[in-house]
């Protein structure tokens, strides 16, 4: 199976380099010193679930010089998302799947538009992990898990085959038929962890147990699940249940990828995770206090730390 992947950071680059290990066909799209380290030396992922190193590693800064591929995972961040989405269009086929695993809920609606219905399906990536030097990518924890599906619901011969090739390299994965659930689910737990740890500045089990902290948490999270279910998504009753115990069990030393960005002085993701929330609950009429508030004392770093 043909693989691209664009945006080799933590994401891109971890299920990148678990799925070449099984086999797979993989092409890495990148740039600067990150793609130089891939060319020269390899792609490699270290932490708790060992070591894997891509030697050599397929990458470029081109995407028209790899062809049409089976599915294209798309990791860039959230503010690439329509520049990326052009970018790709040389790597898709009539059958090519592209899979965004971004944060946040819109990826591929605003996909459709550039790459169409057919080859847009819908993504969710569950694991921690950044770039801690060129070509090196370090995860926090062993938890690594991907779901996937047609926007549809069908399941389709693509999704299959993909599914059984994530398997083989070993990682946590599912073929969903409820997708945008699934998206929800992440962002119940994601739009709030973001926020909290970025402007905690700490790791998420420094935060969780605090008796002053913790209810700030389980608030955020119960004014994004009254969000979806404004918005009409079909978010399980227990979604409050799964969302907590999966806080309670992430890897202590975890940091949401928007806090490593604030701390490194980059640009956040911050208008689609907190503010989305914000600005959803304003036009359908939900209140959203908590995520009000850490947005606002946020926004000054969207575009990187102020002068």
């Amino acid at each position: 199976m043909r693989i691209a992947v664009i945006g080799a950071g933590g994401v891109g680059g971890g299920f990148g380099a678990a799925l070449a290990k099984a086999g797979a066909d993989v092409t890495f799209i990148a740039r600067g010193a990150h793609l130089a380290a891939m060319k020269s030396q390899g792609l490699k992922v270290v932490g708790g679930r060992g070591e894997t190193h891509v030697v050599p590693t397929q990458a470029t800064d081109d995407p028209k010089s790899i062809g049409v591929v089976d599915v294209v995972l798309f990791c860039v961040k959230l503010w690439d998302v329509e520049s990326a989405g052009e970018a790709i269009k040389p790597l898709v086929g009539p059958d090519t799947a592209v899979i965004p695993l971004q944060n946040g809920i819109d990826a591929a609606e605003r996909l459709l538009p550039i790459l169409g219905p057919k080859a847009v399906m819908g993504g969710v990536a569950q694991i921690s992990a950044s770039i801690t030097a060129p070509g090196v990518i370090t995860q926090v924890g062993t938890f690594m898990r991907m779901i996937f599906g047609e926007l549809d619901g069908k399941r389709s011969p693509r999704a299959e085959e993909f599914l059984a090739l994530c398997l083989k390299a070993g990682f946590d994965a599912t073929l969903s038929d409820q997708i945008l659930t699934e998206l929800w689910m992440k962002f119940i737990g994601l739009s709030t962890n973001a926020s909290m740890t970025a402007l905690a500045r700490q790791q998420i089990g420094k935060l969780r147990e605090d008796p002053d902290i913790r209810p700030v948490f389980l608030a955020a999270f119960g004014e994004v699940i009254a969000v979806g279910r404004a918005k009409g998504i079909k978010l399980p009753d227990d979604a409050m249940d799964r969302i907590i115990d999966f806080f309670s069990h992430a890897p202590p030393a975890m940091k949401a990828s928007m806090a490593l960005d604030l701390e490194r002085g980059n640009r956040l993701e911050l208008p689609w995770l907190g503010g989305k929330v914000v600005a959803m609950g304003r036009e359908l009429g939900v209140p959203t206090p908590t995520h009000s508030v850490l947005y606002a004392m946020l926004k000054p770093y969207i575009m990187g730390t102020p002068d």
